[in-house]
């Protein structure tokens, strides 16, 4: 069954074998054109109009004339739509159309004027519920060969009341279409509803992955803007007094600033584009970029982690180390990457700062972002002053992923 696009909920969906037309909004449902209903019905009134007899404009044919014409509106009735029809109003409807078609098939003397009764109990099996459309058929067939066997006589042969009794039949057929109708409907409904899953998936998926860049952006950015930003100040200020070592010092670490932010430009186009990074060995590089080597120890029995992870990861440790560098300048860094049996800890520590930090506060929201990246692969993060121990008085970033 093809399927192009969901129907809003205010949209009217035209159903099998619906009469009802095109309304504002409607769609066709798939094998089933409207066009068809018209051509059929057109045909029937079309035929009754040159078939049945007497019809005229007075006595017996004017009666035959306006009988005509109920059944004909009846019959073209179809095409109202059903939520603009109630089913109380419908049974009326059908139940009126039933006895002018009897009527008509009794006072005329010839014609297809059965052909009325046939196509209603049709669409009485297509428009009212199985109950009621199998008592309305069974009084349309009751009835139409009442008629015919009174207006014949008991020595007619059988086959006309046969015919008549016949009449209520094409309920059967309705009933099965109202049945592939709701079928039809249920498969629509059911696609319409696991598009709009799809479409709120997307979008969530969206919006996670645009706080994913934002939090890269800031990574990149905003840190390594302020680091180069404060080391041109100072040079500034040194101009002035005429200290040309201490600004030609201040240059040069903002042109360091410069070539790591580059660097980690890169890495921030590897995770955007999901490139699979090792962890250990880009961790290893990005602390010898930061000034500090040989400073990582690995515990645990190494194992591969998934490419996400990685990519939060070397987030955190990039986060830690620049907050390492503009509030404890100086002090010693170390870093332990620890694969345990049931998760993966990354912890980067440093010591107190041993020359005075450099003027100017941060964005705030590098915390903030390293809770968010845990927080999305289902783990934990602490950050704060080690209390005890052999490391007490240094500050420690702690992340620790689930395996």
């Amino acid at each position: 069954m093809p399927y192009r696009r969901p129907v809003p909920a205010d949209e009217s969906v035209p159903h099998p074998g619906d009469d009802s037309g095109r309304g504002a909004g409607a769609r066709p449902v798939p094998g089933h054109d409207p066009r068809v209903q018209w051509v059929v019905s057109l045909a029937v009134v079309v035929a009754g109009a040159l078939t049945i007899r007497p019809m005229g404009f007075g006595g017996r044919g004017l009666v035959v004339a306006l009988l005509f014409v109920v059944n004909s509106a009846a019959l073209l009735a179809r095409r109202l739509p059903e939520h603009r029809v109630s089913p109380r109003l419908a049974l009326v409807w059908l139940t009126l159309g039933v006895v002018a078609a009897a009527a008509l098939i009794g006072l005329s003397s010839s014609g297809t004027g059965y052909l009325f009764a046939f196509f209603l109990a049709g669409h009485i099996g297509y428009r009212l519920e199985t109950r009621p459309a199998l008592v309305l058929a069974g009084f349309c067939s009751l009835l139409c060969g009442a008629v015919l066997y009174l207006r014949l006589g008991p020595g007619h042969e059988l086959l006309p009341w046969m015919v008549g009794l016949a009449a209520g039949s094409p309920v059967l057929i309705g009933i099965v279409n109202r049945s592939h109708r709701q079928a039809v409907r249920a498969a629509i409904e059911a696609a319409e509803s696991a598009e709009r899953a799809a479409r709120a998936e997307a979008r969530t998926a969206v919006l996670t992955e645009r706080g994913r860049i934002a939090r890269d952006v800031h990574d990149v950015l905003a840190h390594s803007l302020a680091g180069i930003n404060m080391q041109l100040e100072l040079a500034d200020a040194l101009i002035d007094t005429g200290d040309l070592e201490k600004v030609r010092e201040a240059h040069a670490k903002a042109h360091g600033l410069v070539k790591e932010s580059l660097r980690q430009a890169q890495w921030t186009v590897h995770a955007l584009r999901e490139d699979a990074l090792p962890l250990r060995e880009t961790l290893t590089a990005m602390l010898a970029s930061s000034g500090h080597r040989d400073v990582l120890t690995v515990t645990g029995t190494v194992r591969e982690v998934p490419a996400q992870a990685v990519q939060h990861l070397l987030r955190i440790a990039q986060e830690a180390l620049t907050n390492a560098a503009r509030h404890a300048p100086g002090g010693a860094v170390a870093a332990e990457l620890e694969f345990g049996p049931a998760s993966t800890a990354l912890r980067i520590r440093n010591r107190p700062a041993t020359r005075p930090a450099a003027p100017g506060a941060g964005s705030g929201m590098g915390l903030i972002g390293m809770r968010e990246r845990v927080a999305l692969l289902g783990g934990t993060l602490t950050a704060g002053p080690v209390t005890e121990g052999p490391y007490q008085g240094d500050w420690q970033v702690e992340a620790v992923i689930p395996r």
